[in-house]
């Protein structure tokens, strides 16, 4: 108590000479947390949660290379379609006095089969059951070995299988605990859950229990404690990373970009005694979107949805919009840092010919004053009024309806826009996940294909990356795909986003990695007194 007292006290303290709690990771979350159970880590903020709290079968490695975790080891049969799993036998929940004798049990098979039964639950409502869509049944062999059915071959399941909606829970904490359990996690991750006092604090403490070690042998975490507050704007906490008040900041926001950054993405002279940057690419595909089953004479048009592709500059885009934290969008809808991605097939900046296929569309047409209204966030409202501006100068009107994020969301699912701003982040590291937005079996709102695109040849090709076995081939498909996907232009690429993390000098061992995943177990703080 007197420890949790002390670090209370560390979350309300806002001067910059307060000198930081050692071994203590602070960060700040201003999305909030809705949820710390597994079957409901959708979004990043309750991913990063989660993830220090639970483990699955497996993991990701910072090179997108699957990993064991709790399973030391698998075998996949033949056809592609059976994975028999092996537990470590070292591998232990969370105390908790539920548990009775020893206050805690070993995980066995029989808790991954109760996990996956949670997920596909209609009562639980979990929004990973679509993980499991393809698996067909899975079963405990014995209390070491777990055994995973697929309904046809999916060459992308292992990646699918990092995902913390897998994660292992206990049947008797969470029956205890029914939709509580939420707020009353008990996982197997190197942290175990403190205390949460919503909007404003959360608290996981080390598990001394923790079955990984690192290379040299030494249990992990290091860490004793991670501490979260939940300040609601990025520019306050911006501030406080800036104050030493915590030590971890993602992303680049407009309100403090230009206060860290130059024009040129380095760290100013200001910050550099004290703050590290880490960069890397991002599996995330920043685009606009066209509805295709519109009305709207424009949006049919391919002449104009090539225009708004060739119309624009994004290299200077990214310079002067985002200090060239980014990667202009010259490739495909697959991000670069994917097998498929191919920096060919896209488009360039080529505003002449932007011009001229205006003014055919205009002579083909007789409409002298094409105008296509593009709906937005506020977030992202100097992005397309930078396109807005360009390409008034081919001709056509790009008229800006600004709306808060729901209305958008609800907007794109039900084919209300006819031309949208979105992203599209990696669920799992496999370009079939971005391709599915395009398969005309996934549309809005049953599934992700916004734009409602439809392609017999897409679909074919789609269709038979799932049962190709062969990594080239399956990689050459996927090239093919988004290759077409350019060429009929229902999407706008603008850039691939690049995580980009700053920390306070203290902080040692935090990486990074394009899922933009939050791995503490390996971070260490070393003293600034």
């Amino acid at each position: 108590m007197k420890y949790f007292t002390i670090l209370i006290l560390l979350f309300i303290s806002c001067g910059s000479k307060n000198k930081p709690m050692e071994n203590v990771f602070r960060y700040n979350e201003h999305k909030n947390i809705g949820s710390l159970d597994p079957a409901f880590a959708k979004d990043n903020a309750d991913i990063w949660a989660v993830n220090q709290l639970f483990n699955g079968l497996v993991q990701m490695d910072e090179d997108l290379n699957v990993q064991p975790s709790i399973a030391k080891k698998w075998n996949i049969s033949e056809d592609a379609k059976t994975y028999t799993f092996t537990l470590r036998n070292d591998v232990y929940f969370h105390k908790h006095k539920l548990f009775k004798k020893n206050s805690t049990r070993k995980v066995n098979a029989s808790d991954f089969v109760y996990s996956f039964n949670r997920l596909k639950d209609k009562n639980i409502a979990s929004s990973g059951s679509w993980v499991l869509s393809k698996v067909e049944n899975y079963k405990a062999v014995n209390d070491s070995t777990f055994q995973i059915q697929l309904k046809q071959a999916f060459p992308a399941f292992l990646g699918l299988l990092t995902m913390k909606y897998c994660s292992v829970v206990p049947k008797e904490i969470v029956e205890f605990y029914g939709s509580d359990f939420r707020s009353n996690p008990i996982g197997t991750g190197p942290f175990y859950f403190k205390r949460w006092e919503e909007n404003i604090k959360l608290v996981f403490r080390k598990n001394k229990n923790y079955f990984e070690k690192d290379k040299n042998g030494n249990s992990l975490p290091y860490l004793e404690a991670v501490a979260i507050t939940f300040l609601p704007d990025k520019q306050s906490e911006f501030l406080q990373f800036a104050q030493g008040n915590i030590d971890f900041v993602s992303g680049l926001d407009a309100s403090y970009k230009d206060e860290i950054l130059t024009a040129t993405g380095e760290l100013r002279d200001k910050y550099k005694s004290e703050v590290n940057m880490i960069r890397g690419p991002y599996l995330n595909t920043e685009y606009l979107g066209f509805y295709m089953e519109t009305e709207t004479p424009e949006i049919k048009s391919k002449l104009l949805r090539q225009a708004v592709n060739y119309g624009f500059d994004r290299k200077k885009m990214m310079t002067y919009l985002r200090n060239g934290i980014g990667i202009p969008a010259n490739g495909g809808f697959i991000p670069k840092g994917l097998p498929g991605h191919n920096e060919s097939i896209g488009f360039s900046y080529q505003p002449k010919k932007a011009t001229e296929l205006v003014a055919k569309y205009i002579e083909e047409t007789g409409n002298r004053n094409p105008q296509i209204t593009l709906t937005t966030t506020s977030n992202y409202l100097s992005f397309c009024e930078y396109i807005q501006r360009e390409l008034k100068k081919t001709g056509l009107q790009i008229k800006i309806d600004v709306v808060p994020a729901s209305a958008l969301k609800e907007a794109k699912a039900n084919g209300k826009t006819d031309m949208f701003r979105a992203s599209w982040i990696a669920d799992y590291p496999d370009a079939e996940n971005y391709l599915s937005l395009y398969y005309s079996k996934n549309f809005a709102p049953n599934g992700p294909n916004y734009s409602h695109f439809k392609s017999d040849l897409f679909d074919l090709w789609y269709e038979q990356a799932f049962t190709e076995t062969s990594t080239v081939n399956r990689e050459k498909l996927y090239t093919k795909m988004d290759s077409l996907i350019m060429q009929e232009a229902p999407v706008v690429t603008m850039f691939y986003d690049e995580v980009v993390r700053f920390t306070r000098k203290e902080v040692k061992g935090l990486g990074i990695n394009p899922t933009n995943l939050l791995e503490l177990k390996q971070v260490s703080k070393e003293s600034s007194l």
